[in-house]
């Protein structure tokens, strides 16, 4: 999350200054700056790290893919720590997690078309209907439902017809003027569906990236959340040896899904089975780096602003997206210091200005136990 509201602006900042200072060029559609030898070490980092906080324009993978995916196994692996409790001898217990599912689906499906400016009240064909928060809802409502209601294996199943499916879908259904097996923006068969039964504004015009079709397989990488929270859950492994396992599966599932890579293209935008498998061998390995610097090492204090941001994540992702204008405050409360300083390097401080306003209202939120719960 620190990414997308903040972090990303400080990096893009700090690479803007150094592109202007050596004359690089930069590629207008894929925002990524070309790296030269005449860049110190440090700079050809930070100028690297703003390349990676980029979506590749369709088929590939930068850092910046892995946020969205990470976010829905995320959610996936919180659901058998919450459901284990509220499942644990209370009666009637599936009803009310349903009724609650169907609750947070509706409102964050709300929520999504909100910060894409449902309230701004522009003509229906002007007014986009699938977001991001959308296919959160979605995908974790339909994991839950599986989770909830099949055994282990079955929810092995789940996930191989999920991926597999889909996979046939997308090859072996024609689309008209483009015919089977096109994985072009417009021609294949996710981005027509879009077309046809996604109602309002298409994100991309062709094709939504958090269209209708394209939400099945993003069941799977939650699914894929569920099961390294019931590994978790487990008791007898010690927290180094999870640590160790979860690092294995990580370059397990990361393989797999490079290779499977090479038939069927890694691409966000289509969310296909080799990007749901390896965004999840990406996210087990964060994970399990994590979990082994935190849980095992025991080094806890630094990681406290993004426990801040992580129990106020929805409400700082709608905040940053069109409901407060950070910039416009950071540069009314730091805009005097700033001008002290070099004007290439304003970008990358008014961003810089925006992350500690935001983490300063997030410790304020959290010290007072005010938290969006959907």
């Amino acid at each position: 999350m620190f990414w997308i509201v903040s972090g990303e602006g400080i990096f893009h900042g700090l690479a803007a200054a150094i592109k202007n200072k050596y004359g690089l060029v930069q590629d207008k559609t894929s925002w990524q700056i070309a790296v030269t030898d005449q860049l110190s070490f440090f700079e050809r980092l930070l100028v690297g790290i703003s390349n990676q906080l980029h979506h590749t324009v369709w088929n590939g993978f930068t850092f910046y893919d892995l946020i969205f995916p990470l976010f829905i196994f995320i959610a996936g692996v919180s659901m058998p720590f919450s459901y284990s409790k509220q499942l644990n001898g209370l009666p009637d217990a599936k009803k009310k997690i349903y009724r609650s599912l169907i609750k947070r689906t509706i409102l964050l499906l709300l929520l999504g078309m909100i910060v894409n400016g449902l309230l701004q009240f522009k003509p229906y064909d002007e007014t986009r209907f699938a977001s991001v928060l959308g296919r959160i809802a979605l995908s974790c409502f339909f994991a839950a439902i599986i989770y909830l209601n099949a055994s282990f294996r079955w929810r092995i199943v789940w996930i191989v017809v999920l991926l597999v499916g889909y996979w046939l879908l997308l090859t072996l259904i024609p689309v008209p003027g483009f015919g089977a097996g096109n994985l072009a923006a417009e021609g294949n068969f996710a981005a027509y569906i879009d077309r046809l039964f996604l109602p309002g504004k298409l994100h991309r015009s062709v094709y939504d990236p958090e269209g209708l079709l394209s939400t099945i397989p993003a069941i799977a990488t939650a699914l894929l959340g569920i099961f390294t929270g019931e590994f978790l859950r487990l008791q007898k492994y010690s927290a180094k040896t999870k640590a160790l396992y979860l690092t294995i599966a990580g370059v397990l599932l990361l393989l797999v899904g490079w290779l499977w890579g090479l038939a069927l293209p890694i691409n966000k935008n289509m969310w296909t089975g080799s990007f749901v498998l390896y965004t999840g061998g990406w996210s087990l390995l964060l994970l399990a780096l994590f979990y082994f610097v935190i849980d095992v090492l025991g080094y806890k204090t630094w990681s406290l602003p993004f426990v801040w941001m992580g129990c106020n994540s929805i409400l700082i992702y709608m905040a940053a997206h069109g409901v407060v204008d950070f910039l416009s405050t950071s540069e009314f409360v730091f805009g005097g210091i700033i001008k002290q300083f070099s004007p290439q390097w304003s970008e990358a401080l008014l961003w810089t200005g925006v992350a500690l306003i935001q983490f300063a209202a997030l410790y304020f939120l959290y010290k007072r136990k005010l938290f969006l719960k959907l």
